[in-house]
């Protein structure tokens, strides 16, 4: 009995042991990911003023982040007004507050419901697009000839890319908010009647400073660290044609988590001034 029970224990022993050493690498990997991270953003902010300024770059990157991803942005925003004011609807009317829904549709559209769903778009066109390309760069060795060449690839390829994304996404945050409250008029006169000037007077009665700027500013974090996290996925990518889909896959999935961290600080922070 004696020897069953000290068998026991040690397997016990051994069972534990693996589990704490998977722990406690997950969390220094974490650590050394952030840390990799953050060197990573401090050399795009080193190099960001260097010469030459890659101008040409910069506006070719904003075309395909920008204009390219205004069909599906504006689709989207159409589609979320419409369903979100026919879903209110309802539940309004039986307070007899079919008059609020305007104005309950603009702020939940540009206080939140726009910035973040338009920039988890981005995350999954802009961010895993930016990593696949850049990691294939990376495996092929393109970034490595570049260098052998005399340019400078993180200038050439991050800093365009981080710049195109985070001016970008706050235009196309604007493009989908003004589509959404035009998704939400063409909800309201489904099954009534409203005048163009009528239902955006009531949406403009309801907007405060404080719902518009802020939302506006944060949208400006959401497009820097899509970029960046693209552009550090892809630059650092490895494993040959397998690091380019995890590369991609990796992106989208940190940009999007870091896009809800970032919107909760946000939220902290706008309400200590309400």
């Amino acid at each position: 009995m004696e020897k069953n029970s000290k068998r026991h224990e040690k397997r016990k022993n051994i069972s534990v042991k693996p589990n704490e050493n998977i722990f406690i690498k997950s969390l220094k990997d974490i650590f050394i990911e952030v840390a990799l991270l953050t060197k990573f953003a401090g050399q795009f902010f080193k190099e960001l003023f260097k010469p030459p300024s890659e101008f040409k770059e910069f506006l070719r990157q904003s075309y395909i982040t920008g204009f390219r991803s205004l069909a599906l942005v504006g689709i989207t925003g159409f589609i979320m007004g419409l369903v979100l004011t026919i879903q209110s609807r309802p539940t309004m009317a039986e307070f007899g507050a079919e008059s609020w829904i305007p104005g309950m549709v603009a702020v939940s559209i540009i206080r939140e419901i726009g910035p973040v769903i338009t920039a988890l778009i981005c995350a999954g066109k802009v961010g895993s697009g930016i990593g696949a390309e850049l990691g294939s760069m990376k495996v092929t060795e393109q970034i490595d000839a570049m260098e052998v060449s005399g340019t400078n690839p993180f200038k050439y390829l991050v800093v365009t890319r981080v710049m195109a994304t985070t001016l970008m996404i706050p235009v196309l945050v604007v493009f989908s908010d003004v589509i959404s409250l035009y998704g939400s008029y063409v909800g309201v006169n489904l099954t009534g009647k409203v005048s163009f000037p009528l239902f955006f007077a009531k949406v403009f009665e309801s907007l405060d400073f404080i719902d518009v700027i802020p939302a506006f500013i944060k949208c400006f974090f959401f497009g820097f660290i899509i970029g960046l996290i693209g552009c550090y996925k892809g630059y650092n990518a490895s494993k040959g044609t397998e690091g380019v889909g995890q590369a991609a896959n990796t992106a989208v999935v940190v940009a999007s988590l870091l896009v809800f961290v970032i919107d909760m600080i946000a939220v902290q922070i706008t309400s200590l001034f309400m």
